[in-house]
Parts: C-alpha cells; structure tokens; sequence
C-alpha cells in the first residue's frame, strides 16, 4: 500500500539503495573474515582487502549482473538492435520492488498517513543532503589548513633532508622527484597531492633528527607515495560522504589508517632500518608536530600509537602469504566477481527463453477489419432495447461494437480509467461519437479463447489501445495528481444487495432487441432514472455510477467479490444528491469523499479519423504465386475456365475475365471496349 503514495523515481531508487546496502555490508563482512585468517601476514594483504570492502559501496554489484546479461544477449543474439542493459536488480533480495501496472487502481488510505509518506522521501533526501555537506564542509576547513600551510612553506633544494629523499627515491626505483618544502607550521612530516605529491616538512624539526632518525621517517614518507596511499585515502573520503550514514564505513576509515601505517612500518623496517631508532624517530616527531588533519595527506603518526610502537618494538617479521592463503584471496576475488556475472548470464538465459516461450501471447493482437464513422445520432443495430437509443459498446466473441461513443469513452475502455484520469486533449475528443464495427479474426478468437477469460480481456483492451493509436493517431503519458475521490464502502444500515443465483437466466428480466432475455452480467437501463443490474460485479456498478457523477473517481472500498442483482432507481430531473441517497436507501452502499494521489492519462495527441480510412479493411490480400498470360494465337479458341484447389486455368476473351473479376456486366462497362473484345 506504501508504495502507492511514493513518487515513481523513490520507488525505484529505494529497493536498488537498500538491496545495495546490505551487498556491501555482507561483502565487508566477508572481508573482515579475511583478513582475520591474513593476521599473521603482511599488514598490506589486509590494507588492500580493506580498501576493496570500501570501494565495494561505490561499486554496485548489479552492475557485473547487468555486465552479464549483456554478455548473454551479445553471444546468442548478434546483429540484433540489443543494448546494455543496466539495472539496479536484485540478487537474492530482500527489499522487493513492487510490480507496478501502467495505470494502477487506486488503493485508498487516510489523509494523514498519505501525506506523511508522501513527505517521507523529501525528509530522508534532506536529511543525507544535510549529512553530505556537514562531512564535505568539516574535510574542507581541514584541507584548507594544510593548503594554506603549504602556501606558506618554501622550496628546498638542498641540505641532508633532500639529499637523503633523493638517495630513497632512486633506491626505491622512482624516477618523479618528490619536492620538499619546508613549513612554518607545527604539522608532522606528511605526503600532500596524488599526481604530484609533495613533502610538508615542519621548519626546524630536522635539529632533533639525527641522520638515522631523518632516514627513517623519509623512507616511511616514499613508502607512502610507491603505495599511492592518498588516492587510496581520498576513495574513502568519498565513500564516508555519501554514506555517512552507515557506522561500518567510518569503522573502515580507521582499518584502513591502521593497516596502511602498519604497512609503511614493515616496509621501512624490511629495507633494513633499526626498530629501536624507528620508535624513536615516530616519538620525537609526536613531541615536536601535530597530527595530520586529513586522512588523504599520508603522515607518520597515524593509527594508535602506543600499539604501534609496541608492535615495532616486539613483533617478528611478518610472514609471506604461501601458496594456500594466495590461492584463498584468488578464489575470493574470483567469486566476488564471476558469481554477479554468472547471475546476469542465467538470468538473461531465462529471459529470454521465457520471452520466446511467450512471444505468441506478448504480441498485440489486432482487428481483421475495422470500420470507424462519425455517429449521425441513430444507435447501430443491436443497440436499442425497448426502442429506446442509447450510447454504448459491446464486445462479443469475434466482434467489438460501439454506437456513439466519444473518444475519452474509448480511453477509458481500452485503459480501465474513468474520467477524471483523463485530462488534455481537445473539445471534440469529449463531445463527437463514433460509430465503431470492428471484427477479430478467427485465429485471434481462437488463440483468446486458450488465454482464459482474464488474458482474454486483457487482449481485447489491448487490440483496441492499439486501434485507438492506429486510427486516432491517439498518444498519451501517465502523470500522478492528487485529486479528491470517492470511496465505495457499505452504509451502517447494512448491505441491501442480493447475491446472483448461479446459472440464472433471468426469463423475466431485461429483454433485448428481439424480445429475448439478454441473461446474466448485464448492467443496463431500460429507462431514464432506472439502473437495473442481473448478475454483475461491484466494479461495473462503481463505473456506471462514475459515469452518472460526471466522471468522477470511484474507489470501491466495499470488499465485495460476488455478482449481485440490484435496481437502483432515481427521479430523472433529481440532482447528484439523490443518487447518493437512492443508492445508501435502496442498495445499503455509501459514498465517502477523500483526497488520494492518483495516476492520469494525459492526451499529447489525437485525431479525427480521415474518411478515406473510415473503413480500410487489414484483412490480407490473396495473390497468386505464380502466374502466365499468353496471347492465343489459334484461329479457332476453345473457351473455358476452370478452377482447381490450387490452380485457374482460363482460355477466354479478356472482357469475359474482366467481367468474372469484377462481377459486371457488358452493359457497365465503358472505354477501348472493341480492342478488349479482340483479344483472348
């Protein structure tokens, strides 16, 4: 019922953002657990599992589904106008986007509650706009901080600070210079930039380094920049943006600042730096600077520092990942990826194999011959009871008739709406009736009648969209208005009507043209002021009764699924009130008002049916396959015509053929009629 209320964008947008969630949550999860089992290993292998967790909120994994269908559809149908497919679609969700008709019937609610959902969407895209910027804000005044720190700094050339950078940078096998520039500022020693990093080095500090110490922290700071740590650190940035609102991405922000100096710490430590001097060289930068505020610029005291120290202090050597935790991460990689393909290439197989299972019942069907006129007032036989014309349409079997109908009465036929879902257009859609004669062929019929009654309506509503767009150049688009309507519920005196016997007849009900009971599942009035109902559902009285309130909605709220006979009787010249008491006195049913968000068809274009189209037959023309005409030459010709189950065979004059084509006689027909007569 909820989704009803929603605007269509966040009842799409919703299910994808929440299906999406949980995949990431479950995929950090799995991540996690990996890393547990890599705790003995290079802090790098578990760095990178956490920087995948994080990138995986940016990455949806409809995407590698979409990735697959494509996949599919390329490989089975090439040459076919196929493109990407890309949706937000689940895999094994459990957010399921409700299935929505293009013009859905109206499922009532109180006022209140609609307005609230109604607000719902609007309060919770202000509230992550508001987060969004409060985070973006905050990382702003801190990037500000350190860029004006950098504004300040100068150049160095030269001295043991960049003599030192430059004997890393060529041990380390990097041939881009990384520039040094000296600051005024207290901030620690920290990597700025991603294309072009540069070296922010605190003015003054190096007097409390020795050599050894100063060596220590340059080798930490190009680890830094051969690991690309900011681009990295600046990814996450962008994912604690937009889902600030999740806790488990702030919590991988702090993995990710702890596994990545831990790393730079094994690296530096690996090249064959000494641990006690390394410690050392990390506490005189704490006691000298202030940590870095920005997790995209890469500095030395990141993560927990007592931990830290302790852990380069009395912690081996990490291990090598062998050969059984490589292949661990490489089936692990491996599944995160190929399995979303392969959902994509089944669930394209299955598509498509349901598409051509069901391609006989998924194509329009459309009428044989139909003939369309302007109404001159006099009903079409067939529509009259008792002498007494009226507007009105009639399918049957191989047949749909309607006797000056307008074309919003057609609209709201051929789309199930009422009037008021209606809106656009010009004054003669509402005011001109057309006479309609349209014949379904046999195959049609046949093929209707193995659908069932409920595909078989559906086909009929759709032949006659299709005629409408044919005929009337008739197209339209659906918009949500909020209009009031009126809801159908049962009176507090109780329910009048009489449930239909099954397999009534009705011999003394309403009779037809020929003096004969039209039967059940008529809905009728024989006479102005009188509605007279012979075993017929709730919806068909809620859509006369809509029609008799100028068009108004009518929700039926009554919860009745049986077939009933009923008459409802009211004075002719009485105004719209009267039918609301003729209907609660006589039936025991009510008419509430309320206010609900409903769907429109809007008018974009229609026209008048051109007369020279009026009645253009689609029924196909027979040719014959072949065919050869000789001129007989014999002096004395045998006339004949002959027809076989395949074949015509005519030795004859022309005007002889002339006149069995067409019907005619000589008498009628005019022109070079002496040549013709000559010829056989």
């Amino acid at each position: 019922m909820i989704p009803n209320h929603l605007s269509p964008i966040w009842t799409a947008l919703a299910p994808a953002l929440g299906n999406h969630l949980w995949q990431s949550t479950l995929f950090a999860i799995a991540a996690g657990l990996l890393t547990l089992i890599l705790r003995k290993n290079h802090a790098r292998a578990r760095y990178w599992l956490w920087l995948a967790a994080s990138v995986k909120f940016l990455i949806p994994l409809s995407l590698l589904v979409g990735l697959g269908s494509h996949l599919a559809w390329s490989r089975d149908s090439a040459g076919t106008n196929a493109g990407l497919y890309f949706a937000m679609e689940e895999i094994s969700q459990p957010f399921t986007q409700p299935t929505m008709s293009v013009i859905p019937r109206a499922t009532p609610s109180t006022i209140a509650s609609s307005s609230l959902i109604q607000l719902l969407p609007a309060l919770l895209e202000a509230l992550w706009l508001c987060g969004f910027l409060v985070v973006v804000f905050v990382w702003y005044l801190r990037w500000r901080r350190v860029s004006i720190a950098l504004r300040n700094a100068e150049p160095l050339r030269e001295g043991r600070e960049v003599e030192m950078l430059r004997r890393l940078e060529r041990l380390g096998g990097r041939r881009k210079r990384i520039e040094f520039f000296l600051s005024p500022a207290s901030l620690e020693p920290g990597i700025f930039g991603m294309g072009r990093p540069v070296l922010v080095w605190p003015k003054g500090i190096s007097e409390h380094l020795g050599d050894a110490h100063l060596e220590a922290i340059l080798a930490h700071e190009v680890w830094h920049v051969r690991r690309r740590d900011n681009l990295a650190a600046a990814l996450h940035m962008l994912v604690e943006a937009v889902f600030w609102l999740h806790p488990l991405v702030w919590w991988l922000g702090a993995r990710l600042i702890e596994e990545r100096e831990r790393a730079c710490d094994e690296a530096v430590l690996e090249s064959g730096s000494d641990r006690q001097i390394y410690a050392e060289s990390i506490l005189k930068i704490c006691e000298f600077c202030v940590g870095s505020a920005l997790a995209c610029v890469s500095g030395v005291t990141g993560a927990d520092l007592k931990n830290r120290i302790a852990r380069i202090m009395t912690e081996r050597v990490a291990r090598q990942l062998d050969f059984s935790r490589k292949l661990l991460l490489s089936a692990a990689g491996l599944v995160a990826v190929a399995v979303p393909i392969a959902i994509g290439l089944l669930s394209a197989t299955q598509t498509r194999a349901q598409s051509q299972a069901q391609s006989t019942a998924t194509i329009v069907p459309k009428f044989e011959v139909a003939s369309i006129k302007p109404s001159n007032g006099i009903p079409m036989a067939g529509f009259e009871i008792v002498g007494k014309p009226f507007t009105g349409i009639m399918w049957k079997a191989d047949r749909l008739m309607a006797t000056n109908f307008t074309l919003r009465g057609l609209i709201r036929v051929a789309y199930a709406v009422q009037d008021e879902q209606i809106s656009g257009g010009s004054d003669w859609i509402n005011s001109e009736g057309f006479d309609i004669d349209a014949k379904v062929g046999k195959s049609v019929v046949d093929e209707m009648q193995k659908l069932g009654r409920v595909h078989g309506v559906s086909g009929r509503t759709r032949m006659l969209q299709a005629l409408l767009a044919d005929r009337f150049k008739l197209s339209l688009h659906s918009e949500t208005k909020e209009i009031p309507v009126f809801a159908l519920v049962i009176a507090k005196n109780g329910l009048k009507l009489q449930e239909a016997k099954p397999g009534n007849t009705y011999p003394n009900g309403i009779k037809g043209p020929a003096g004969r009971p039209i039967g059940a599942g008529t809905l009728v009035e024989p006479e102005r002021g009188k509605l007279v109902g012979q075993g017929v559902p709730v919806s068909d009285l809620v859509e006369n009764l809509s029609q008799e309130l100028g068009g108004r909605i009518i929700v039926d709220k009554t919860g009745l699924k049986g077939k009933y006979d009923f008459t409802l009787q009211v004075a002719p010249d009485e105004s719209q009130s009267a039918i609301f008491t003729a209907l609660q006195e006589q039936l025991g049913l009510k008419l509430e008002t309320q206010k609900l968000p409903i769907e429109v068809l809007v008018i974009d274009h229609a026209e008048k049916p051109s007369e020279p189209q009026a009645q253009i037959s689609s029924a196909p023309v027979l040719l014959f396959e072949e065919a050869s005409i000789k001129l007989n030459k014999s002096p004395s010709p045998v006339p004949g015509r002959h027809l076989y189950g395949d074949r015509f065979n005519a030795t004859s004059r022309t005007i002889v053929l002339i006149r069995a084509a067409y019907g005619s006689n000589g008498r009628i027909l005019s022109g070079d009629l002496a040549s013709v007569q000559a010829l056989t």
